[in-house]
């Protein structure tokens, strides 16, 4: 019983990381593992899962000299009918650029809109306005 308790947590924590790499914040992280958990497995799935959750996001959070860099970058918008949205990937025909001096990240801007990238997916891991 104990190690099926552990499992569904396990679980349900892996599904909230998805929402911690949507929203790329330990905060949000937290707050997704949380509830998952807390769903399954009541206020000890709640801890485990917040914990596993903030974790998976503290990975993800982007620095800010990433942001920085990118906003004062000049690079042409691609228009494109795709949603732009996070997690989902870009088009093919969306050309990535390098992130100066964080070459783990790249980014585009499509349709009037800054995105940083992760590239080997080339999902959308944040959308600057």
């Amino acid at each position: 019983m104990t190690n099926r308790l552990t499992a569904s947590i396990i679980a349900a924590s892996l599904l909230a990381s998805g929402a911690a790499f949507a929203q790329s914040t330990t905060v949000e992280g937290a707050r997704g593992g949380a509830a998952a958990g807390g769903a399954v497995a009541g206020p000890v799935g709640q801890a485990v899962g917040g914990t596993v959750g903030a974790a998976v996001g503290l990975g993800l959070e982007i620095p800010n000299a990433v942001i920085t860099s990118i906003v004062g970058a000049q690079a042409p918008s691609v228009t494109v009918r795709e949603r732009i949205v996070v997690g989902e990937p870009l088009p093919a025909s969306v050309e990535l650029r390098t992130v100066p001096d964080h070459t783990e990240y790249r980014y585009a801007v499509v349709n009037d809109r800054r995105v940083i990238v992760e590239p080997r997916t080339r999902k959308i891991i944040k959308i600057i306005d």
